[in-house]
């Protein structure tokens, strides 16, 4: 009887060391985050409608809104913090930030580097040039000169195509979009590639200035950015994300900023 006692406390003991051992090595960013009782989300503040200076000067968007009903369903506060988007992903190695959430597209390169949130929303890089421009397409793009956002997706996708990239005249690179579209309607440059969420956005304020090519540069996904490590704190969000969804408020959230619902699912 003894024996079968002790052989049966032996195994307790070794059950609760092993969930000891779970418990250790059980990532903790998540409970890092609760309790400082906030996260902060780096970001392009000059990246329409994902995330931008309003009238007031407050940072809104639709990022914006997704990033704080996810933070009230986690029982925290959220800060944004604009940051170099061409160095954001360093922002997030140094701790800086926590996350990065701003119409982050999904790539392989990003991938070796970050880990991502399940995807939310679908996008392609597409090409605009002036409504009166005679650029009809990719082709067209030869000898001319072409912006885009560096460090961006559009500039992974359109160095991706490289015969037109060889094509093109001279890419310039800018430190955001709107500083792009601006020089293409002052006729500084001949066409911009960026993301077909922002572009269309952008030129929805400015009817008659604007038109966008057929052609295009790749469809893409968007997701949250995660250092690799902190994976508690990805799957929370993950089921933050989910729940929205279910529920209806992402849909919500993307009819107040597109008109529609737009959420991938």
């Amino acid at each position: 009887m003894k024996k079968a006692l002790s052989f049966i406390a032996g195994l307790l003991c070794l059950a609760l060391l092993a969930g000891c051992a779970a418990k250790d090595t059980k990532d903790a960013s998540l409970g890092k985050i609760k309790a400082k009782g906030s996260f902060v989300v780096g970001l392009d503040d000059s990246f329409p409608p994902m995330g931008f200076r309003g009238d007031s000067g407050e940072i809104v968007g639709f990022d914006i809104d997704l990033a704080k009903e996810a933070a009230k369903r986690l029982g925290v506060k959220v800060e944004f913090k604009p940051v170099d988007w061409d160095g954001v992903i360093m922002s997030l190695d140094k701790g800086d930030i926590d996350v990065i959430w701003n119409g982050l597209t999904i790539t392989d390169e990003r991938k070796q580097k970050i880990a991502f949130s399940k995807v939310y929303l679908e996008n392609r890089q597409i090409v605009v040039v002036k409504a009166d421009s005679k650029i009809a397409d990719k082709a067209s793009l030869a000898g001319k000169n072409v912006g885009l956002q560096m460090g961006s997706s559009s500039e992974e996708a359109l160095a991706k195509d490289t015969a037109t990239a060889a094509s093109i005249k001279n890419i310039r690179k800018y430190s955001n979009n709107t500083e792009a579209l601006l020089d293409l309607a002052a006729g500084r440059i001949d066409a911009v590639v960026v993301d077909e969420v922002v572009g269309r956005y952008y030129i929805s304020k400015k009817p008659g200035i604007y038109k966008v090519l057929a052609d295009n540069f790749g469809n893409e996904t968007y997701g949250v950015g995660f250092r690799t490590k902190d994976v508690s704190f990805r799957e929370a969000i993950d089921k933050a994300l989910d729940d929205m969804k279910a529920d209806g408020t992402a849909d919500a959230i993307s009819v107040t900023w597109f008109g529609e619902k737009i959420i991938t699912k």
